[in-house]
């Protein structure tokens, strides 16, 4: 039976308190706890205990993938002799796979622009949205993409592809040469350096090695955290892991690219509901919201029904939302990576919209926070800052009204998995000591929120 007394910590505002911890669940809080003999002690120096923090979305393997990858935008990135300079250097000889790409750099890439800055080894760059693929002509010709008879790939008005491939990860992949899924060693552990214990992996429509791959991490503790996979095909069982993994919601596109059929979105909706899961529907357009609105009125709603992403949310729908029951998981910590970009090209009419968190919550919807890494800043104290001051890295301010407090912020952080706009979890007797040990006490944390905060990270009682 394993024991672990955190000694002179904070908890709830209370302090000169200490937690004792046996096989994973907090069993005493209190002065002055007597220390069993066979217990560990940690010291808390009078720091803050509080639960784990949750991401409700982000996307493992291409975390993972981004790190074996060339950057191809800002801030490594800014020039197409910057670009070109990447692309010459990257390390191997067969084909080079780059992120985070963004039109300040060079424009919008297509196979002959690409072709110009590296044409000997088969490039493919993604877009930093995550939304699209760019080939040059040597990548193109490898997956036969003149033959493609996959929507997401672009022709001109000739019918000839322009090198762009729109969300089409999985034909894409199975046209790459075989690899398997890239480890998640170094993704869980930079997961825990931010005090994060519980995970939301959103990316859509995993394939059975993915899955497997994923679930192998998890069991194997790569990726400790409680975590929960939201592409899991409908009907798929996943193994019991003691209440640590599960499929929840299933995640819905509606890629800005190419909206779904009204019919077919109602069709889906209803086969999750009847499937016995939620829908968690991408939403990064007015337009995808009111589609998803119309088909949730056809459909119906299910509890745990969520809209992923909310980037634009119109003031007119807030009421809508609130009546059909959704959370929305969104992301404020775009503002601080490329709020900049959002002020030069997204309508003045439509930056009040961006990102809403304020009126959501004073519209009684309920908000979670996330990242969406690797898109997004994975660090959630980052995240937290940006909901409370909506700062761009130029300094400006994006939507000023749609602030909340930084503890608010936190507690958005603090929801439940299974319940990610629900009340924020506390530390209490009987709860799983999934924890977070700061430096400071927990108000003077929040003046200035920052990872450097997190002095240690338990997963289930043990020090991680």
């Amino acid at each position: 039976m394993k024991t672990l007394l955190i000694h002179d910590v904070e908890v709830a505002g209370q302090r000169g308190v200490d937690v004792l911890i046996r096989d994973g669940v907090i069993v005493a809080i209190g002065s002055g706890l007597v220390v069993p003999g066979t217990a560990d002690v940690l010291d808390g120096h009078g720091g803050a205990v509080i639960p784990g923090l949750h991401d409700h979305h982000l996307h493992l393997h291409a975390m993972a993938a981004q790190r074996m990858s060339v950057q191809c935008g800002p801030p490594h990135v800014r020039s197409r002799d910057d670009l070109a300079e990447a692309l010459a250097g990257a390390a191997g000889d067969g084909w080079i796979r780059g992120v985070g790409y963004i039109e300040s750099v060079a424009g919008l890439l297509d196979s002959t622009t690409l072709d110009r800055m590296h044409a000997r080894r088969p490039v493919r760059i993604q877009h930093r949205s995550g939304a699209m693929w760019v080939l040059n002509s040597t990548a193109a010709e490898l997956v036969r993409l003149d033959v493609a008879d996959h929507p997401g790939v672009e022709r001109d008005e000739r019918g000839r592809p322009t090198g762009r491939v729109w969300r089409a990860d999985d034909w894409l992949r199975d046209r790459l040469p075989a690899t398997a899924p890239p480890p998640l060693d170094a993704v869980g552990a930079n997961l825990t350096r931010f005090g994060i214990t519980g995970i939301t992996d959103a990316t859509p429509d995993l394939s059975v090695s993915s899955v497997d791959a994923l679930v192998d991490a998890h069991v194997r503790g790569t990726v400790p955290q409680r975590m929960r996979l939201l592409g899991v095909p409908l009907g798929r069982e996943l193994p019991t892991c003691a209440g640590t993994l599960d499929a929840g919601p299933y995640k819905i596109v509606l890629a800005d690219s190419g909206l779904p059929d009204l019919d077919e979105l109602v069709a889906t909706i209803r086969a999750a509901h009847t499937g016995g899961r939620a829908v968690a529907a991408h939403c990064v357009t007015r337009e995808a919201l009111l589609i998803l609105l119309v088909a949730l009125d056809e459909a119906g709603t299910a509890p745990g029904d969520r809209i992923e992403h909310g980037a634009l949310i119109p003031a007119e729908t807030i009421e809508r939302v609130r009546r059909r029951g959704l959370t929305v998981v969104t992301q404020p910590g775009f503002l601080a990576h490329r709020g900049d970009d959002y002020l030069r090209n997204v309508e003045p009419r439509d930056l009040p919209d961006l990102y809403r968190c304020r009126s959501l919550l004073d519209g009684h919807v309920p908000v979670a926070l996330s990242s969406d890494a690797p898109y997004g800043p994975l660090d959630p104290w980052a995240v937290i800052a940006a909901a409370a001051d909506r700062r761009c890295p130029s300094g400006e301010i994006v939507g000023p009204a749609e602030r909340i407090d930084p503890s608010e912020a936190l507690d958005r952080y603090l929801a439940p998995l299974g319940d990610p706009g629900g009340p924020a979890r506390t530390v209490r007797v009987g709860a799983d000591a999934d924890l977070v040990l700061l430096d400071r006490p927990l108000t003077d944390a929040m003046t200035s929120p920052h990872a450097d905060l997190v002095r240690t990270t338990l997963i289930r009682g043990e020090v991680r």
